[in-house]
């Protein structure tokens, strides 16, 4: 076995991990009994997300989906925090 085919199967693991992950977060998502689950789920999702970002990007080579997935985490961490305030709160900026 070449190191190109290892490379391969490990990316498509990868590939199949995170979507399963996915699955199982918009599972959590739908089904999560308190506000809580949900907006850990939905954390969950943008990590997911990120993850299948950068394994599509390893993929095809392409360093652009490196940027996006920085911006993806960027805005997953802040929505995560304000939608958090939000539900605590009642308010994002006091």
């Amino acid at each position: 076995m070449s190191a190109e085919n290892i490379m391969e199967i490990a990316l498509i693991i990868a590939f199949l991990a995170l979507a399963v992950g996915q699955i199982l977060s918009m599972v959590r998502l739908v089904m999560g009994p308190t506000s809580g689950d949900r907006i850990l789920a939905l954390d969950t999702m943008v990590i997911n997300a990120l993850g299948l970002v950068i394994v599509l990007g390893i993929h095809q080579g392409v360093k652009v989906y490196f940027e996006v997935a920085l911006l993806i985490a960027m805005l997953g961490f802040v929505s995560t925090v304000a939608l958090a305030r939000f539900i605590l709160r009642g308010d994002i900026i006091e």
